[in-house]
Parts: structure tokens; C-alpha cells; sequence
């Protein structure tokens, strides 16, 4: 019913509509001139009130146009630069409450939009005869009620400051005009995103006539709903329209507790016949209500239409439907027809079901019928269905009341219930609402490293609820990648993320139907280590400065700075990483360039600094010319002055040259053997000229020529046979002129060794060597070794040389260990392609196939082949397979010996050689690790050779700059491979190296690329603070506390704790600092160990603070003060108060006890319940209860309960619960007055007329029925008017209730 009276709310004339406006100040239509500004204002009541402004029923947004403001509750749109199509109807919206006004530009102008309303000349000459009343629909979507205001309103009540209860219609209908036999569509749209169920629609013409009933040939209703919108469309077809369905039509729309309507005007271009759209003929007729009548503002108050024409007789109801405007008489009757069947006594029932019930889920709820005969039987449905009684539905039967209680309702009993009586039944409608789900456990923000695994764990309240993870915004799904996971348990939910990377840092967001989480995840690189520091330089003008730095991840960036500002690469300034190492490289180094140069990497919180100093050196400049010099080895066209070259090889000729200014240079090539010594020289075949680093000439594309400073590069590409001859350089400038002459021949050599007592060779080269003089490496001291040698040219590989003779590497620093026919006589020349001596250095043992069973012989042409297993290639020590030492003739076999011819006798059985040892070679990595005022921190890496010797330790020494004195740093040896000295000079600035030791002697220094000024680095103290104690840190009693808090800052700044701005107890708090961090430790926390604790570090006058709030939790302490308050058939109501401790956090719930005593077994009615007060339900009456009552908070359950008292005092004072109501009664019918009243004891009642008892008047009858008192006054004259009063006492107090009581004459 109150949803239909809602409707007929919206469908009352103007006139008769409650004002209840939002606005205190609203605005007024206003004119203006073209070009001018207007500024409209709008007061709201409260500050807060959420406002629009729409023009022509379409929102406004701020633009140049339109300017939007809003000042606390002062609200105002200003429209710019006003044009003629600005003089159009807008609004303000705010709440439920829409005020309209309009902007005109003149008054001549104002003519042109009321003339547009009605574009029939018909329709416009008829609207002054119309009388005047309020429009057929308070809210239309035409330019009627957003346009011009009706005629006959007077300037004042122009504004509509009716309420535009428009909260369902996102499209509502527009009026539309059609000429007598075509077609036209009516569309409403409704918004079903906040709505439980399908919402209802209902046509209209005019106020009453609904069209539902009309549909057929000429009226067709549809409906239908898009499930991705969630909208619902209402279309209404008129087709063939004749000239009598002209008028106004209105959708109304209701849903359960919201209802609207919307309105629009048909308009018909042509007359036609009157014919019907439907079977009733003429009910669509209502051109009579197309005259417009002016609205008349009532001061009177509001009246009640329905109720008065529910008391009227029939023949009243024309003069009311004139007096108060109504003008569809005929659909106002049959409602009201409609509504008086409805009203129809049930003899069945008292009293029905109401027609709706709403309850939370999990709650239980009552639904209660009384009943004509107290022993009628009675039978309850859910869905038309047959209930039967289970623990969930219970059936009572109270005298003539029954009743259903529905206890921990779910979604599944959101139905429609009915209660029978033989064939009459009583039906209503219960809606189950379903109570959001919270997230009892926020999320935690998380700090990891890179490629660890993250979870994001919280807690909701139901079990099974539907939660949304996000990720800056983004909903985050199971890809198939695996990259995120969901779990469920219970009532947590996690998200967990594998493998993390820096792109998965962000803020993630976990939603439900009632609240959200947000946390923060932080992804850090893994501790980065200093393999090298950057040192501080001095350059002078024009030279270059290089910082260079080695850390351990060569994947980390970073960030050059000078003297705060960031380094940006330019023509001078090179910024290089490769691998582990990153360079800043400053060329032509100037005054401005001193300064100080930090590198910050990427994503760490340290940096590394030094310092370019500049020295300035003033050189007097004497220009000066030197003539060209070509400065080579050997020149000519002698054997000498050969370059071999293999085929296909790349040829370069690097020749260094000098002059100034800096030469021409000009290569040639002439034909092979062309000329001779004392000939003219014939003109070159090729000629390539470079002038400044530039080819001037270039006559094939496989040759290069380039020049630097102070050398000129000839380059082959794939050298091949005819590149062979003589190659001329030629130098010229303003000086002079040089030339020298290069013989290029393509050739090469290799090499092979073997161990003087195997026989397998071993390649030492597999490219050919064009040199003639070779260094081997990687032999092992004290064993003796022979040589030889291939020689390579364009057609293939020689047979090998004759063996050298043997020999054994030695140190350097050693003498070397010859073999004894060395010694005697020196070695016979070797042939002219073989490869004299040399010593060789030693690095790792080189692995040695298994000697032969035959005792070893001298290599020569006559010597059998070696075994088998000697001949199978083995790794060496190179990494190359020595069976690729074959010439190509005999691939895959062992190398040949020299020919018979070649052969030279063995020489005699020498006595082993006794090894020698051999220096490691320097450690590597030399670098600063920290620097003070009297101290610093060296570090370095081990050598790269160690020797045959074993590593006995390092040696540590120093001197100051300019000084050839070194002096050892600290007695002995050290075994670390880093040191602190100290005791150092202030200021001065120091040299440091480092050696290597062992059996053979030290190894040579590893030194610091420049001198080290001893002086401390001062860094700003800075706190970095965890992020899991930026939030308050919660702990339970007897829980260790251990928080460690890293800083920064040089030298070793002081750091002070202090809680609630007291100095800590030292019994109680530990407090451990060192120079990166401090640890503040707890071993067992109390309830006292809670505050702000603050930490400083200090610096001389600069100090930095960090807050750390502790919170120790315990369990609660008991209820208090748990009371029966009341008592009623199988229910009892309990009340108690919060604990007084409350555990120091926040109490989350309380767990009621029953238990019956005779059994004393203890039973849960409620867990985590929330209020103090509850009703315990479901006991068996007759028995004796006791209950008890725990205060739970988030550690747990209180130790003890707070139990209920045996003796209870259920006395209560009257009062009533239901007052009389002040009646006016007819002569002559009997009237009763009627009131409720509750208290214990049972109160006694008192009747009183006029302050006078009336309780033995036998004109009166009292009746009491389960506290509902009723006065019943026997056909009343005018002389029983007058106060009735009612007064309850019993021993509590006492209570009063009045009323007035007027009796009307009879008519």
C-alpha cells in the first residue's frame, strides 16, 4: 500500500505537491544581452551536498563555456559569451530535490521558444481558452517544463522547485508529435544495477486511465533487458494513431522500495475519425484534457484527496474531483473501486501477513497472522510449496495468533510465503539481504628481493565470500604464465606472486561487497658489493680523467653526479658500462671540470665518491715544423723487410710515423720484383693517399687505409696471391718527406713442443705465425721440452724443422737449468725454418699421457712410431686438442718427425732437473674500501697465477706522495684479502701497494692508480626505516622485540633512543649500535613496553629522527556486570557491560554460554557478537539456565567468563507502548479507544473522563487482552466528549496516557 500511495504521490497536481526542497536558496531565471556573462547561484542546506546543473535535462560540465563552482554551501554555474542558443531552460540538481530556471536574452526573444513548444497553430491559438490547471504529468521530458513557464504564473513561482524523484530512469520518455495514421515509440530506459528484483511498469494517459488493459491492434507494450548494461528498456507502440489518442502519457516504474514516473505529450498533426485503439470504445478519448489550465499555488494546507473520497458517499465524489482539480474522473473511480475491494474484511483472518518482510542473512525472523477461531489449523508455504517444521522453521499457535520464525536465514529463503486457512490465505514477500562482507585482516605491505615469492594474505568475514585482487587499478587473472595464484581458506584469501621482478612492484587492492585493502609491494635488487672504488684524480689541462668502478652485478645501472647534478654524456664527457665496470670518461679535461663525482647505482642506497682536481700548467707555445720520419725496424727490399702472410688472412701494416704538422701519407703498391736497387722506380700499379685521418684515394674496396696519431694502418681484407709485392710509404709536409719500402710475401709458421721423454707433439698455434720469434707459455719448471716448426704459404705446410735442442723454463729471477751438452758447447745453428730457443713461463701443469712401456728415446726420422694411446689427442693446456696439430696432409695422425737426412743423433741421458719455484703473479683489484681521518680500509682480489709454490700471504706498504720510502703497513704477513691501517697522517696524501708471497719470493706490487688524501668523507646522518615499523608494530605479552634500524652517515654518527620522550629503562631495553645500524631488543614484552619510541642519530648539528610505535597486546579481561533483563516464554534477554581491560586493543566480539543445571554442559548461542545485549532463544521451559558471557579481542578468549546472577529481579515500572489516539466519533455508534501497556507486575488500570474515575459506569466496558487495553463507550452523545485518561500502577511506578474524545451530531 505505501508503494502505491507513493505513486499517486508523484501524479498530484503542482499545487498539491509537498515542498521539501534541499536548497535554502535557489535560483532565478534572469535575462541577458548576446555576449555578456550570467552567473546563477544555489544555496544548499548542508555543506556536503553533492550538486549538478543540467540545460535542457542534460548534465553540464565545466569548459570555457560553462564555469562550475561550488564555495562550502554556496553553489553557481556563469555561462560565457552568451549566444541566442544559450536562451534555453536549466537546472539545478541536488539530492531527490530539482529547482528549474531559465535564461532569456531579451524580451522579443522570449516569443520565439514558447512559439516552439506547439508547433500546430491549432494547438497554440487554443491554449488561452484553456482553463487553468495544474499539467496532466508533474514531470515531463519535453520543452513544456524544462522550456518557458505556463502562462498565467506569475515571475515569483516560476523557478519548478518540485523534486525530480528521477533515481531510476537513466532515458525517460519524450514527448513527439504524429500525423493520424502513422506510427510512433514511446522508450523509457531504467538502470537495474542497484536493483534485487525485475522492477514493475505501468502506462498511463492521462492521470488515472492504465493502458495495460488497452493493449491490441493499434497499442503494443514491450519490454526486455540487456544482461551487460543492466538496463531495462520499456517501449510503448502506437501504430496507426488517430487524432483522440492525442494527451499526456506517464510511465510509472516501481521496484520494492523506489518508485518514479516520467511523462510525455502526444501531439496529432491532422484530425481524424474517432475510432478505439483497443475493444472499450472512446476510453482513449481525452481530448478534453488538452486545454491547459494556470496552476494555482495553494496556501492552504496539504489534504488527503483519497482519504476524504474513501468517506465521502458516491454522491460527493464529482463535487470533490471539481473541488480539488481532478480531472479523470472515470480511472480515479475504478481505482478507488479497486482499492475498497481490496479493503475487504477476511473472515478467516484478523490479521494478514504485511505484504513484505526484509532480514539480514544469518538473522532470524517472525512472521506473525491472528486468526478468527483460535482452533483453526493453519498451513504455512514457501513458493506454493508445503513448509514442514524443522530446527530452521518453527510453528507457534499463541491463542488465535500463529506464527513462523525462520531462524539463520540464507539467500535460499528469499520467497514468497503464504499462510492457509482452508481455501483463504494471506500472502507476503520476504527479501533476504545478504550483509556485506568485511575484511576482518588488512593487507601488509611487503619488502622483498628480487626472484622471491610473495604472498598477500587477508581475512574477510563469511567464509566462501567472492573477493577481487587488483593491481594499480588493474584486475588480476590466473594467466598461463602462473605468474599469480589465489587461495582460499576459510575465510583468508591469498595472492601469491612467484619469481618477483621489479615490474611487479605497485600497489595491490583486494575488494569486496564491503571494503577494500590496500598494500604496497616493494621489490629490491639483491646487496650489491664494491669490487673497485672510484679514487680521486688530479689531471692537467688537456689530458683525460677517467673514474672507473667495479661492483659485483653487471646487470646494475647507475648514475654519475657532479657535485649533485647529473652527469649528461656530450662531446668531451663519455659514460661507459661494460659488464661489472662503469667508466666516466672526461677528454680534454678543463678548469670548470673540478669538482666532486659520485655514482649512485640504480636501486641501492649507497653511492661512491672522489675528486678531480685540476692542475694548471702554463706552457709557452713555440710553433715549430719537423720534417716526416717513418720509424721502422728494418727498410728496404731485404729478406728482412718480408711480410709473410697466409692466404685468406687479413693483412695490416701498422707503421708509426712523426712530424709536424701532421704528414700526408701516401701508400703505393708497385709489381713484384719490378725494379732493382739503382733503377728509376716504375710508376705504382694502386695508389691510396690519407690526409688528416681521410682516404683521399681508394681504388679496392678490400683495402683499408686510415690514419691516427702518429701511426698510418694499411689493411687487406683476405689477403691473397697477388696482393703479394712491394708496398711504399710516403710521407710529406711542409718540412720534409720520408719513404720506406715493405716486401709483402703471404706465408706464416707453426709451432709444436713436445716433453723431451714423449712422443706426442703438441700444436702451440693453429693460425700461422708471421713472426719469427715466439714466446711460449705454460710449461711446467724443471722439465725439459723440444721445439719445432712448420712453415705455411699459400699452397699448404712444410715438413716439420729438426728438433730443437732441449731445454728447461726457468723464473726469470732464477738462473736458468741447462741441460749438461749445453753447457759444454753451444747449439749448432738451427736450419732457416726453425724456431731458435727461448725461455718459457709456467702457469699450471700440463697433463701428460702415459709413458710408454719402452724406455724414452731421442725424436728422430728413424725412431718407430709412438704407441697408440701417445698418439690420441688430450686437452691442452690452451684448451686445444692436440691432434689438430697435424699438417693437413695427415689429418687426424701424429705429426711427422724430420726425414732421415735431417736427423741428428741423440744426445746423451741427462740427470733430471730439479724444479724451481716462481713468484705469483700481482693481486688484482686493488682499491679503497673506506677512508677516515687516521684510517683506511684496503681490499683486493687474489692474483690470477699462484705458481707452483704454495700462497703464503700479502704484504702491505705505504709512502707519501713524492717519497721513493715505503714502509710496511704491519709487521708479517696477512692471510685477508683486505686490511685497515691505521694511525695515518691527517690530510696527507698517501701511496699504497700490495705484493704477494711465497717460497720463490714476493710478486710484483699491485698499486693504487694515484695517491689517497687521508681525510674523512662526511655523509649526512639518514635513518632508513623498515617499512613493516612505519605502521604500529603489535605484539603479543611475553613476545621478543628485536628491531634493527640501518643509517648512514660518516664519521659514525651518536644515536639516542628515548619512549614517550623519557630515556629507556636499561633493565628492561637493550640497545646495541654499530656503525651501519642500531637494535633495539626486548627479550619478553609487557604491557608497559608500549609507546612511541623514538630514535635519533646526530652528527655534530645534523640529526635525523625516526618514530617506531609499539603495541603489547594481551588477553581481555571478563564482562561485567551480566544481567537477565527480561524473560518471556522460551526467550531470555541478557545485558552486560565491556570488560574493564581490555587487553589494550580493541574488543572484536563476545561468546555467549547456555547450560541447563542440572547438567551444568556449557553450549555456544553466539560467537563474535558484537553488542553488549542479546536474546537467548530455543530454551526449554521449566528449566533452570545458567549463562555466561567471554569477551574475545584479537589474542583470544578472556581467562575468565562473567557469569549470570541466580537471583533476578524481573520488576518493571507501566509504561505504554502504544498511547491513545484522539478520536472524532458520530452520534449514536459506538466508539472504542485503545492502548497498550507493559510492566511487571501487572499493572491496575484506571479509566478517567475528565480527570474523573469512570471504572463502575455501566456506559463504559474495559477490556485487557495481553496488555492491549480497550475503553469501549456505548452509542456516545455530544455529552460524553471530552479527555480520557488511562493509568497503570503497580509497586514500580506508575504511568498515564491521553486523548481527546469529540462526538459530531448525527446529519
Amino acid at each position: 500500500m505505501w508503494r502505491f500511495w507513493k505513486c499517486i504521490y508523484l501524479t498530484y497536481p503542482a499545487s498539491l505537491t509537498p515542498s521539501v526542497s534541499a536548497f535554502t536558496k535557489k535560483p532565478k531565471s534572469q535575462t541577458a544581452e548576446i555576449g555578456a556573462t550570467v552567473i546563477f547561484e544555489a544555496e544548499t542546506e548542508k555543506p556536503d551536498v553533492k550538486v549538478r546543473w543540467q540545460r535542457d535535462s542534460k548534465d553540464i560540465a565545466s569548459s570555457y563555456k560553462y564555469t562550475i563552482s561550488a564555495e562550502g554551501n554556496i553553489h553557481s554555474l556563469t555561462i560565457n559569451n552568451i549566444v541566442q542558443e544559450d536562451a534555453v531552460g536549466y537546472a539545478v540538481i541536488a539530492g531527490v530535490s530539482k529547482v528549474k530556471f531559465e535564461l532569456k536574452i531579451n524580451e522579443s526573444e522570449v516569443k520565439e521558444p514558447k512559439k516552439a513548444v506547439s508547433p500546430d497553430p491549432a494547438v497554440a491559438e487554443s491554449k488561452p481558452e484553456e482553463p487553468k490547471e495544474a499539467p496532466p504529468a508533474p514531470d515531463t521530458s519535453g520543452p513544456t517544463t524544462d522550456g518557458v513557464a505556463p502562462e498565467g504564473q506569475s515571475e515569483s513561482h516560476q523557478p519548478d522547485t518540485r523534486q525530480d524523484l528521477t533515481g531510476l530512469f537513466t532515458e525517460k520518455p519524450k514527448s513527439g508529435e504524429v500525423n493520424v495514421g502513422e506510427n510512433i515509440t514511446f522508450i523509457a530506459r531504467v538502470c537495474g544495477e542497484s536493483l534485487l528484483k525485475k522492477p514493475t511498469v505501468k502506462w498511463f494517459k492521462g492521470k488515472w486511465m492504465d493502458l495495460a488493459s488497452k493493449s491490441g491492434k493499434h497499442l503494443q507494450l514491450k519490454e526486455h533487458y540487456d544482461r551487460n548494461s543492466k538496463v531495462y528498456t520499456f517501449e510503448m507502440h502506437i501504430i496507426a494513431a488517430k487524432a483522440n489518442y492525442a494527451g499526456a502519457y506517464r510511465c510509472e516504474v516501481s521496484s520494492r522500495d523506489k518508485s518514479t514516473s516520467a511523462g510525455g505529450k502526444k501531439k496529432m498533426g491532422e484530425a481524424g475519425s474517432s475510432t478505439d485503439a483497443g475493444e472499450d470504445s472512446g476510453e482513449l478519448d481525452f481530448s478534453a484534457l488538452l486545454k491547459k489550465r494556470a496552476v494555482q499555488v495553494s496556501t492552504e494546507p496539504d489534504v488527503d484527496v483519497w482519504e476524504i473520497l474513501q468517506k465521502a458517499p458516491p454522491s460527493e465524489y464529482e463535487k470533490i474531483a471539481f473541488q480539488y482539480g481532478i480531472t479523470d474522473l472515470r480511472g480515479m473511480l475504478k481505482r478507488l473501486k479497486k482499492m475498497k475491494k481490496e479493503e475487504k474484511k477476511s473472515a478467516a483472518f484478523l490479521r494478514k501477513l504485511d505484504p513484505a518482510y526484509q532480514v539480514e542473512k544469518g538473522h532470524k525472523i517472525k512472521l506473525q497472522v491472528e486468526v478468527a477461531n483460535p482452533d483453526a489449523e493453519v498451513k504455512w508455504l514457501k513458493n506454493g510449496q508445503p513448509i514442514n517444521p524443522t530446527g530452521r522453521y518453527i510453528f507457534e499457535s499463541v491463542g488465535n495468533k500463529r506464527f513462523l520464525t525462520i531462524n539463520n536465514c540464507t539467500l535460499a529463503d528469499d520467497a514468497a510465503y503464504s499462510c492457509m486457512i482452508g481455501e483463504e490465505k494471506t500472502v507476503t514477500e520476504l527479501f533476504v539481504k545478504e550483509p556485506p562482507v568485511l575484511i576482518v585482516r588488512n593487507l601488509e605491505d611487503q619488502m622483498v628481493m628480487k626472484g622471491e615469492r610473495v604472498e598477500f594474505e587477508c581475512e574477510v568475514s563469511e567464509e566462501g565470500a567472492q573477493v577481487k585482487w587488483e593491481k594499480d587499478g588493474v584486475e588480476l587473472t590466473r594467466d598461463e604464465s602462473f605468474k599469480y595464484r589465489f587461495k582460499k581458506d576459510g575465510c583468508k584469501h591469498v595472492l601469491i606472486i612467484n619469481d618477483v621482478t621489479k615490474e611487479d612492484c605497485g600497489h595491490y587492492r583486494v575488494k569486496t561487497n564491503g571494503g577494500q585493502s590496500l598494500a604496497e609491494l616493494m621489490v629490491q635488487e639483491k646487496q650489491l658489493e664494491v669490487y673497485q672504488n672510484i679514487a680521486d684524480l688530479t689531471v692537467k689541462a688537456k689530458d683525460q680523467a677517467v673514474f672507473k668502478c667495479e661492483v659485483s652485478d653487471e646487470n646494475v645501472k647507475g648514475i654519475w653526479y657532479k657535485n649533485g647534478v647529473e652527469v649528461k654524456p656530450d662531446a668531451r664527457t663519455h659514460i661507459t658500462h661494460i659488464g661489472r665496470i662503469h667508466k666516466l670518461t672526461i677528454d680534454d679535461v678543463k678548469p670548470e671540470d673540478e669538482g666532486d663525482y659520485t655514482f649512485v647505482p640504480e636501486g641501492y642506497a649507497f653511492n661512491l665518491s672522489a675528486k678531480l682536481n685540476f692542475l694548471e700548467v702554463k706552457i709557452d707555445f713555440v710553433p715549430r715544423q719537423d720534417p716526416p720520419k717513418i720509424h721502422l725496424d728494418c727498410m728496404g727490399r731485404t729478406a728482412e723487410s718480408t711480410i709473410l702472410v697466409v692466404a685468406g688472412n687479413k693483412l695490416r701494416l701498422d707503421v708509426p710515423i712523426t712530424g709536424d704538422p701532421a704528414p700526408t701519407v701516401v701508400w703505393t703498391k708497385g709489381e713484384k720484383d719490378s725494379f732493382k736497387e739503382g733503377e728509376s722506380r716504375p710508376e705504382p700499379r694502386h695508389t691510396w693517399t690519407v690526409k688528416n685521418g681521410e682516404v683521399l684515394t681508394d681504388s679496392d674496396g678490400r683495402v683499408h687505409v686510415e690514419s691516427t696519431k702518429g701511426h698510418c694502418i694499411f689493411t687487406i681484407e683476405g689477403a691473397e696471391r697477388q696482393d703479394e709485392g712491394v708496398y711504399s710509404v710516403i710521407v710529406r709536409n711542409p718540412a720534409g718527406e720520408d719513404t720506406a719500402d715493405i716486401n709483402v710475401k703471404v706465408v706464416g709458421y707453426v709451432l709444436e713442443r713436445k716433453k723431451k721423454k714423449s712422443y706426442r707433439w703438441m700444436r702451440l698455434n693453429f693460425d700461422p705465425y708471421k713472426e719469427t720469434t715466439f714466446e711460449a707459455k705454460k710449461m711446467i719448471e724443471g722439465v725439459a721440452y723440444e721445439m719445432r716448426i712448420y712453415a705455411v704459404n699459400a699452397i699448404g705446410m712444410s715438413r716439420p724443422s729438426a728438433a730443437s735442442q732441449p731445454f728447461v723454463p726457468v723464473d726469470r729471477m732464477t738462473k736458468p737449468m741447462l741441460p749438461k751438452t749445453a753447457e759444454k758447447k753451444p747449439a749448432e745453428a738451427p736450419p732457416a725454418d726453425a724456431v731458435p730457443d727461448v725461455p718459457a713461463e709456467t702457469k699450471e701443469p700440463e697433463p701428460e699421457a702415459p709413458p710408454p712401456q719402452e724406455p724414452a728415446q731421442e725424436a728422430s726420422a728413424e725412431a718407430p712410431a709412438p704407441p697408440a694411446e701417445d698418439a690420441t689427442p688430450a686437452p691442452s693446456e690452451d684448451g686445444a686438442s692436440t691432434g689438430e696439430a697435424a699438417p693437413p696432409g695427415e689429418e687426424g695422425a701424429p705429426s711427422a718427425e724430420a726425414p732421415p737426412e735431417e736427423s741428428a743423433p741423440p744426445p746423451e741421458p741427462e740427470p733430471e732437473p730439479k724444479p724451481v719455484g716462481t713468484p705469483t703473479s700481482e693481486p688484482i683489484g686493488l682499491c679503497v674500501d673506506d677512508i677516515s681521518d687516521t684510517t683506511i680500509s684496503l681490499k683486493w682480489r687474489t692474483p690470477e697465477r699462484i705458481g707452483s709454490a704454495e700462497l703464503e700471504g700479502y704484504g702491505v706498504e705505504y709512502c707519501k706522495e713524492g717519497s721513493d720510502e715505503w714502509v710496511p703497513a704491519f709487521t708479517g704477513l696477512t692471510e685477508r684479502t683486505s686490511v685497515i691501517i691505521r694511525d695515518l697522517p691527517t690530510g696527507e696524501k698517501m701511496q699504497f701497494r700490495v705484493r704477494a708471497y711465497n717460497m720463490a719470493g714476493p710478486s710484483p706490487p699491485a698499486t693504487l692508480q694515484q695517491a689517497v688524501t687521508i681525510r674523512e668523507i662526511m655523509q649526512r646522518p639518514k635513518i632508513w626505516l623498515p617499512r613493516n615499523l612505519r605502521q604500529t608494530l603489535i605484539k603479543k605479552v611475553g613476545e621478543t622485540i628485536n628491531l634493527v634500524i640501518p643509517f648512514q652517515g660518516k664519521p659514525r654518527p651518536q644515536v639516542t633512543w628515548t619512549k614517550n620522550d623519557e630515556p629507556l629503562d636499561p633493565k628492561q631495553v637493550s640497545i646495541r649500535n654499530s656503525d651501519t645500524d642500531t637494535i633495539l631488543f626486548i627479550r619478553r614484552s609487557e604491557r608497559k613496553d608500549s609507546g612511541k619510541y623514538e630514535v635519533q642519530v646526530q652528527i655534530e648539528n645534523v640529526e635525523d629522527r625516526a618514530n617506531v610505535t609499539i603495541q603489547i597486546v594481551d588477553l581481555p579481561g571478563p564482562p561485567q556486570n551480566l544481567k537477565v533483563v527480561d524473560v518471556w516464554g522460551f526467550n531470555v534477554a541478557l545485558e552486560w557491560k565491556p570488560p574493564k581491560d581490555t587487553g589494550n586493543c580493541e574488543i572484536t566480539g563476545y561468546t555467549i554460554q547456555k547450560a541447563d543445571k542440572k547438567t551444568m554442559e556449557w553450549y555456544n548461542v553466539y560467537e563474535l557478537y558484537r553488542r553488549t545485549n542479546c536474546v537467548v532463544s530455543d530454551l526449554i521451559m521449566g528449566n533452570e539456565y545458567v549463562f555466561r558471557v567471554y569477551a574475545t579481542n584479537m589474542v583470544g578468549l578472556s581467562p575468565e567468563p562473567c557469569l549470570s546472577k541466580d537471583n533476578h529481579d524481573f520488576s518493571e515500572a507501566p509504561k505504554f507502548t502504544h498511547p491513545l489516539i484522539s478520536r472524532s466519533v458520530i452520534a449514536g455508534y459506538n466508539a472504542t479507544l485503545s492502548c497498550s501497556v507493559r510492566g511487571i507486575p501487572k499493572p491496575k488500570i484506571t479509566w478517567y473522563k475528565n480527570k474523573m474515575d469512570i471504572t463502575n459506569e455501566a456506559k463504559y466496558r474495559m477490556f485487557s487482552n495481553q496488555g492491549v487495553l480497550t475503553l469501549e463507550i456505548r452509542k456516545p452523545c455530544p455529552f460524553d466528549g471530552g479527555v480520557y485518561m488511562c493509568k497503570a500502577v503497580n509497586d514500580s511506578g506508575e504511568d498515564i496516557v491521553e486523548c481527546k474524545l469529540e462526538v459530531r451530531h448525527r446529519q
